[in-house]
């Protein structure tokens, strides 16, 4: 009996050391040491990969964001817009809030699907006054995390004519704007050209003056 209750003791003394090594190794060390090399070696990836402008944080070329002119969320003829966003919780910061992800979780073959993007080409067209025809998938369709940064080179030449008029400014200028801010394929393969939106509206800011 007694030597049953001190193996048993020293089992239970055995687990318990590995329990404390273990705890240390996975919830101190490894935590701080995974901190200390992203701060070295990613120091702006690993604080969100924020952007600057007139030396305060604007934004985060990771995440999109709202550009209204704050009356129910209406986009703001001024700027590009963004892809439609999912990404409400419901707190009054409307689509694009960064504390919410969200797709919209409908199939493709669901009708309230189908007659949403219907009404988003319709509204998108009629702001950028283009026929409906022009209106590229990505400026109707959200994406699944519902806060996509980025937006198709197609979708940006689409509003070009409609952000330069906005601003008093030469198309021509927006346009070359746009393309000096569209990146190609990550990896030369993987996906499609982009623009990310928040970086193109800050150079349209400066342009504008």
């Amino acid at each position: 009996m007694n030597t049953s209750a001190r193996h048993s003791a020293r089992l239970l003394w055995s687990a318990l050391r590995a329990l404390l090594v273990l705890t240390v190794v996975t919830g101190v060390v490894y935590p701080l040491a995974v901190w200390g090399v992203g701060q070295a070696a990613f120091h702006r990836q690993a604080n969100g990969s924020e952007v600057t402008a007139g030396g305060r944080v604007v934004g985060s070329e990771l995440i999109g964001q709202n550009f209204t002119t704050g009356k129910d969320f209406a986009p703001d003829p001024r700027w590009f817009q963004p892809r439609p966003s999912a990404a409400d919780a419901g707190n009054g910061a409307g689509p694009y809030d960064p504390t919410y992800t969200s797709a919209s979780n409908l199939a493709a073959t669901s009708k309230v699907l189908t007659d949403l993007v219907k009404e988003r080409k319709k509204d998108v067209a009629a702001f950028n006054h283009v026929p409906q025809s022009q209106v590229p998938d990505d400026a109707v369709q959200a994406s699944g995390s519902g806060l996509d940064p980025d937006i198709s080179p197609a979708y940006a030449a689409l509003q070009t004519a409609r952000v330069a008029r906005a601003n008093g400014l030469p198309t021509a200028e927006v346009a070359k704007l746009v393309k000096e801010h569209t990146d190609g394929r990550q990896l030369g393969f993987l996906g499609g050209p982009i623009v990310n939106v928040l970086e193109l509206n800050l150079a349209l800011e400066r342009l504008a003056g």
